[in-house]
């Protein structure tokens, strides 16, 4: 049955460290699922609840972007989406008697997981100027506090609309609608502080910011490369694309300075060979030094140019431009250097490159591992210029594959949730709503928070995410947020940032993808897009878990009618009484959605237009697919110094904790661990077990410490370090950023570990 939330926070002191798995999933993945499941749900609601997971005529994940099979199981869901469900369609309640009881600087004294845990928010809440605590509010009050704020600023470019993967289609798209009618493009979003980089190098060399594979793409390939990503923890169900892929013959090597238990192994729970021995995925381990992918892509190049026959020339010659100028550079790469970068040996380097020489059909998956680094533009460009050698794009089993983190991110961002529009897409908006669209770029998720500490924006409104705990630099930030007249997030549940506030404060409780959507016209649905470019509808199927939630679309709709009033021309109304409508609009609008409410209506939805997967043009500016040539960057570690990766637990998504321990590398009972080589702890003379404060180091001369994290002697690459965000979010300096992207550079941070003072 289900459980009461805890009354207290769980002591994290003393962790307890076994040595990490060698396989994911299998017999313990279902037990400690359902377990999880049932302590939020109850048995029945739990069997309900996760059946319709995934399903055609049920509600997409809130959890990761990965894609469903046409044949869907009927447990299509992995650990950490049924983790993601039960805590969405959770029985326990934060309701106004729990606020009354919890003064927020109480609240901000918490842990996130302590936060999570409480359950769902039922009524909206209001933090008054001077007020110690959080009171209900009507719907209508709260909208016109917010109206007060906004009527107030100077500008509409001093407010700020956030958005969160989570948010549907048709909620992103009137998002924006609204930010526009009022006048601005600070529209920042997750994507922001993950993918940016992906999209910003994609654009630039093939013409469009999305991955150019299907899963079926997966199954057909010859060779499949993972870098910079863990599925077995962040993307789970892409382990069942894996096993199928070497089922059909598909090599993988798999790049990255930790190993990985679901890259090792997967024991599938939906089959019988799973549940016992499971199978071996990775052929080819590369532990890499954080940072050295850009390095090892350009040997691999040069090594690929120096073999007769192993580039496609005809590819080359009618689908590429920049080719000699690229040849150049990646000739001049230097076995000396790429050793020193990456860490590996030559033998690991030539065996990797036989495996790409026999492959026909290459695919290069990738995740946070290298979108997160200063040079992550061109690293990403460099593994384009990999597959551009051989002509694996454009054609069956090959591709780019970078795979987002977040259920609708690439949604969202199809919809028009972007601080740099193209004026394309401003055009239609103009022509189909008939206001003029601000044209200047606005703020992304650095910028805004700049802008905040600054005093250049003054509200600041998250359609869900938790702003504070996922941005870097955590004191400025938090610092940044308090300087606001009025911060407001809708939101499921209670999370850091509706206690780090502005000088007012707003929290709006809003329906999950788990629930049923009634409005005016009847009962709606909402569409997402996947990390592939599929679109299809979600259904929730539970009663709302409180009578006084308002939907995504409707909050916007009644926002901007408030906000907004009579000099509006959108029919905001209207389209919060029928989701169709706003369908018929994002139509008219948005490439590739022509007949959306026809299409989507099919089971499974549909594909969106992909011009280099599907005719191998590519819309740049060239007309062409682009090779490039950028000079190799690594990061440069200082003696006595580690290079240090954020990363997530096994019981963690994003910045939601689900529980404190991370199973498949042996730590449980506690988050403040870093783990650290072996080597690298003898010459530091830190001990397995001994506690320490990390410390980073950026040319800006502030000191950021993350203090008592305990030592974990692990099989991390030497001179390369780990431990969880958010919690070492407060050591990425702000202005540490990748180029060109300006993503936060949160996977190589320079620390030095100090003696904690309560070792």
């Amino acid at each position: 049955m289900a459980t009461k939330p805890p009354q207290a926070d769980p002591v994290q002191d003393a962790p307890q460290v076994a040595g990490p798995q060698h396989a994911a999933a299998g017999l313990v993945a279902i037990g400690h699922t359902l377990r999880a499941a049932q302590r939020q749900m109850g048995v029945r609601r739990t069997m309900l609840t996760l059946l319709n997971v995934n399903q055609k005529d049920g509600f997409d994940c809130p959890g990761c972007a990965w894609p469903e099979p046409d044949h869907r199981h009927k447990a299509e869901f992995c650990e950490n989406g049924a983790k993601a469900v039960a805590e969405e369609a959770t029985l326990r309640r934060v309701t106004p008697e729990f606020f009354a009881a919890h003064p927020v600087a109480d609240l901000a004294g918490r842990s996130g997981y302590w936060l999570g845990q409480q359950g769902r928010l039922t009524h909206p809440m209001y933090l008054p100027e001077g007020g110690d605590r959080y009171e209900p509010v009507t719907w209508e009050r709260a909208f016109d506090i917010v109206a007060e704020e906004i009527g107030a600023l100077a500008s509409p470019d001093e407010a700020v609309f956030y958005t969160s993967g989570r948010t549907s289609n048709e909620a992103a798209f009137l998002y924006q609608l609204f930010a526009r009618e009022l006048g601005t493009n600070n529209l920042p979003d997750c994507s922001n502080m993950c993918h940016e980089s992906s999209g910003s190098a994609l654009n630039e060399t093939i013409g469009i910011g999305k991955g150019s594979v299907l899963l079926e793409d997966l199954h057909r390939a010859d060779l499949i490369i993972v870098a910079g990503q863990n599925p077995g923890t962040n993307h789970p169900r892409m382990l069942t694309a894996l096993e199928e892929a070497k089922a059909n013959g598909a090599r993988i090597i798999s790049v990255n300075p930790l190993p990985e238990a679901g890259l090792e192994r997967f024991k599938n729970p939906q089959t019988a060979k799973g549940l016992t021995g499971g199978a071996a995925l990775t052929d080819l381990f590369l532990q890499i030094r954080i940072g050295g992918d850009q390095a090892l892509f350009r040997l691999l190049n040069k090594l690929v140019l120096e073999t007769e026959g192993a580039v496609d020339e005809e590819f080359v010659r009618e689908h590429t431009h920049g080719f000699e100028e690229f040849a150049a550079a990646a000739r001049a790469a230097d076995w000396d250097e790429t050793l020193r970068a990456t860490g590996l040996t030559r033998a690991e380097i030539e065996r990797a490159l036989d495996m790409v020489l026999a492959s026909q059909r290459t695919i290069v998956c990738w995740a946070m591992g290298l979108t997160q680094h200063k040079h992550s533009v061109p690293t990403i460009r460099e593994v384009v210029n990999f597959l551009l050698l051989r002509g694996n794009i454009g054609r069956p089993g090959a591709g780019v594959c970078p795979v987002r983190g977040h259920s609708n991110v690439q949604g969202d961002r199809t919809m028009g949730i972007f601080e740099r529009p193209a004026p394309a897409f401003l055009d239609a908006l103009e022509e189909e709503f008939g206001f003029a669209p601000p044209r200047a770029h606005g703020y992304d998720v650095v910028r805004a928070i700049r802008a905040l500490r600054d005093g250049e924006a003054k509200v600041f409104f998250a359609m869900g995410g938790n702003f504070v705990s996922a941005s870097p630099d955590t004191e400025v930030t938090e610092a940044a947020v308090r300087r606001a007249r009025l911060t407001v997030h809708v939101s499921t549940k209670l999370n850091r940032s509706h206690v780090v506030t502005g000088a007012r404060a707003l929290i709006l409780p809003t329906l999950g993808r788990t629930e049923r959507d009634v409005q005016d016209s009847g009962e709606q649905f909402v569409t997402v897009e996947d990390s592939m470019g599929m679109v299809h509808a979600s259904r929730g199927r539970l009663e709302p878990a409180s009578g006084h939630l308002l939907s995504e679309p409707a909050i916007v709709c009644r926002l901007a009618r408030r906000v907004l009033g009579g000099r509006s021309v959108v029919p905001w109304e209207e389209f919060e009484g029928d989701y169709a409508a706003v369908r018929d609009r994002i139509a008219r609008v948005v490439p590739g959605f022509t007949d959306f409410n026809a299409r989507v209506a099919r089971p499974g939805g549909f594909a969106l237009p992909h011009a280099p997967r599907d005719e191998r043009r590519f819309p740049t500016a060239t007309g062409k697919a682009n090779f490039t040539a950028a000079p190799v960057e690594y990061p440069e570690l200082p003696e006595g110094r580690l290079l240090l990766q954020t990363l997530r637990s096994h019981d963690q998504y994003n910045t939601t904790i689900y529980g404190l321990d991370d199973r498949y590398r042996g730590i449980r009972g506690g988050r403040r661990v870093v783990l650290v080589n072996a080597g690298d702890a003898r010459a530091l003379g830190v001990a397995d077990g001994s506690y320490v404060d990390l410390v980073s180091e950026w040319k800006d001369g502030v000191e950021r410490r993350a203090p008592g994290f305990r030592v974990v002697v692990y099989p991390t690459a030497r001179g390369c370090a780990a431990a969880y965000y958010p919690e070492t979010n407060v050591l990425v300096p702000l202005d540490a950023t990748a180029d060109t992207s300006n993503t936060p550079a949160s996977k190589s941070v320079v620390v030095r570990l100090e003696q904690s003072a309560t070792d």
